[in-house]
């Protein structure tokens, strides 16, 4: 029997690298990768294993709530140069994701204040939407 820790990703989309440096959390729910690049738009995206789904072979919906979460914070950073703290998120599932799909994320600043960023976002597979989001990020003035 294949433990979900021996399950193989296999190579990216063309054009998007591994993403490294994002913590244990994010390194436990990987891996993700991104699309290097220097347009405002984030891009990231994972390939749906084992150990991202429920029972019944469809991606969990926290697997996705994660991985769009940071998406959204990628979207900031790129927008502000600034890291940032999720305060609201807000998430409407449209579609199935299942184990064995690349699971693509997008997300763009919207608006920035001093203090907050909001931003929008999308995860698809294929030309199918899988969950479309919104969500609002306090920004750090520093590291810690």
């Amino acid at each position: 029997m294949t433990r979900p820790d021996d399950e193989e990703t296999p190579s990216p989309p063309e054009g998007y690298v591994p993403s490294e440096g994002r913590g244990a959390f994010s390194t436990l729910n990987g891996p993700y990768f991104h699309r290097a690049g220097d347009g405002l738009m984030a891009e990231q995206a994972f390939f749906a294993l084992r150990r991202h789904a429920n029972g019944i072979g469809l991606v969990h919906g926290g697997m996705l709530s994660a991985f769009m979460d940071g998406v959204l914070a990628g979207a900031v950073w790129r927008g502000t140069g600034k890291r940032a703290v999720t305060i609201h998120l807000s998430i409407d599932f449209l579609h199935m994701a299942r184990v064995g799909e690349w699971v693509m994320g997008e997300a763009k600043l919207t608006r920035a204040t001093r203090d907050v960023a909001f931003v929008e976002g999308r995860a698809y597979v294929g030309s199918h939407d899988v969950v479309r989001c919104s969500g609002i990020f306090k920004l750090m003035s520093r590291d810690r």
